[in-house]
């Protein structure tokens, strides 16, 4: 007599315990949540250099243009890299625009580098900015790029190019906005499937009591 009443105990405990073995949990799906909204990634349309109001001749205009299209996707930091005026970049949500402003230029001279360390250097300095769509400015930065040594005056184009975007792959960008969530068909499925186990666990422990 004393086993019979020691059953409806053991049953309770066992019915218990397939309750919260098969209640599904939550944290791997906010896990998953969590990266997905992590693995976000911004893309950048890179605007036509503004010389403001230094007299730079157009060709380092372009070459200054073409090196940050070319090193900005070296770096992996955005997911696409659009031209000005791309229409592709129309429909995408996460998109910011590049906006480079020349400040200074000083030519230098191929001559005199090569035969003095001390003069003769070609400089670059502009202010380069980071905004949103509405303009609001994520991220600002003034950025050098000069040829001391030995090459090309254009060759500074390529150096300021590789300092932009080493200066924002450095950054701390700040993150898209995440999109709404929305329920899965398999969470509702599997919240019915507990429901309909309750009332047949309750059904099991009422039958074994005394």
């Amino acid at each position: 007599m004393k086993a019979n009443k020691k059953f409806p105990a053991v049953a309770v405990v066992a019915v218990a315990m397939l309750l919260f073995m098969t209640r599904p949990s939550q944290l791997p799906a906010q896990t998953a949540a969590a990266k997905s909204a992590g693995a976000r990634q911004w893309s950048v349309q890179v605007d036509k250099v503004d010389p403001g109001e230094v007299n730079l001749a157009s060709s380092f205009q372009v070459a200054i243009y073409e090196n940050l299209l070319d090193e900005l996707g070296k770096t992996k930091s955005f997911q696409q890299v659009f031209r000005s005026g791309d229409r592709n970049a129309t429909n995408v949500s996460d998109l910011l625009i590049l906006k480079t402003t020349v400040q200074k230029y000083t030519p230098g001279s191929e001559t005199r580098r090569a035969v003095t360390t001390v003069s003769g250097a070609t400089k670059l300095n502009v202010r380069t900015q980071l905004c949103t769509r509405d303009g609001r400015v994520v991220l600002e930065r003034v950025v050098d790029g000069n040829v001391r040594f030995l090459g090309s005056n254009l060759r500074a184009t390529h150096n300021l190019a590789r300092n932009v975007a080493k200066t924002i792959k450095e950054s701390s960008l700040p993150e898209p906005s995440p999109e709404p969530a929305t329920s899965t068909p398999a969470q509702t499925g599997e919240a019915t499937s507990v429901a309909a186990q309750e009332p047949q666990a309750m059904r099991t422990i009422a039958a074994h009591q005394p």
